[in-house]
């Protein structure tokens, strides 16, 4: 405390002090001393204990996670430029800033569904779960015949327009803009098909209530929402046209059980024939080259004989006969009962026979 301020307080005790005892009583009063106190030393603590609870209570930063997103708002007003995750510091009472979701979200339409739960964190609006959902859809089909749907739509908050679509909307800006998109989007494109079809063409059936809610939400101004998937989970149809699906699915699996065994019987006909016809081309070629090796060997022989024939001259033929005579002379000097028969028109004999041993005969041809 200032030095004068300890004077001040010293001239007022030693006051009260005479009047106590002018007054018979009463006790004495000492302020404490702070001489060896400096006041102007001590105002960069007070400063800086001032700055540390202002940082305490008013906290003028914000971390903002990843898959978040961040809009500074100012007196109120948005603006137009979103902050990326990181740390981010703003004017406490006049600025703020709100953290958005901008993960992929879904929104769920079930027979069964689960709460929603939404949570205040200072002033902020931050939706705790990324699912939001509702009851299963109901819709008519081409003839009006009614049923239920049950799917999933992903979606993110576009990251760009993100503050102005807050701004425009709010913090339930998807129940404002996806939820009503599918459910009107869903129920035309319901009405172009009978029921048990959509069962058979999900994917189609999907894909057109996706570019049906890309369509609608686009009619918005400015990209305000991304649209990840529709995801088709369940129809729901009424009991009689579901069994009536049942027997038209059994005698479908019957057509295709039948349709595979005709398919199975004919490939089995056609591998015999394939079977047979192989071996009736091996039998033919077999036979063929038999044939051809014949052929060949008669055509050898016959080459052969014309050559053998070709070399028959006269002066040959009479050589052999006279080679010929000469063995029959020969004969007969053995055995001079043997019996030579000539052939007709031959003038040399080429038949010997052995009158000695009528069991044992021989002939010698030419």
């Amino acid at each position: 405390m200032p030095a004068d301020l300890n004077d001040y307080f010293k001239k007022r005790g030693n006051g009260g002090d005479s009047q106590n005892n002018n007054s018979g009583g009463g006790n004495n009063f000492k302020m404490p001393q702070f001489n060896g106190f400096d006041n102007k030393k001590a105002l960069p603590i007070y400063i800086l204990i001032a700055v540390i609870l202002l940082l305490i209570v008013a906290r003028p930063f914000r971390v903002i996670n990843s898959g978040e997103l961040g809009i500074r708002e100012t007196t109120g007003i948005y603006s137009p430029n979103t902050l990326e995750p990181g740390l981010h510091f703003f004017v406490p009472f006049i600025q703020n800033i709100i953290v958005v979701d901008a993960k992929v979200r879904m929104m769920s339409y079930v027979s069964s569904r689960p709460s929603v739960a939404l949570q205040k964190i200072g002033t902020e609006n931050v939706e705790t779960s990324s699912v939001i959902s509702h009851d299963s859809i109901s819709v008519k089909d081409a003839r009006n015949l009614d049923f239920k749907i049950d799917l999933n739509v992903l979606y993110r908050l576009d990251r760009t327009n993100a503050p102005s679509t807050i701004a425009t909307w709010g913090f339930n800006w998807e129940t404002k803009i996806i939820d009503p998109a599918v459910k009107q989007v869903v129920l035309e494109v319901a009405g172009k098909y009978n029921a048990e079809d959509i069962q058979q063409q999900r994917e189609a059936f999907a894909r057109e209530v996706k570019e049906g809610i890309t369509k609608s939400i686009d009619v918005q101004k400015g990209n305000l929402i991304v649209l990840e998937d529709v995801q088709l989970r369940e129809i729901m149809l009424p009991e009689d046209i579901r069994k009536q699906i049942e027997r038209v699915q059994i005698a479908r699996q019957e057509t295709e059980r039948t349709r595979y065994e005709v398919e199975k019987a004919r490939q089995d006909a056609e591998k015999e024939v394939a079977l047979a016809k192989g071996e009736a081309d091996a039998m033919k070629t077999r036979a063929q080259g038999k044939a051809d090796a014949i052929k060949i060997e008669a055509d050898a022989n016959s080459y052969a004989n014309l050559q053998i024939s070709k070399s028959l001259t006269g002066q040959l033929l009479q050589l052999r006969q006279i080679e010929t005579q000469a063995k029959f002379n020969d004969a007969l000097k053995e055995n001079r009962d043997a019996q030579i028969f000539l052939t007709p028109g031959g003038a040399v004999p080429n038949i010997w026979v052995d009158t000695k041993d009528k069991q044992k005969q021989s002939s010698i041809g030419q």
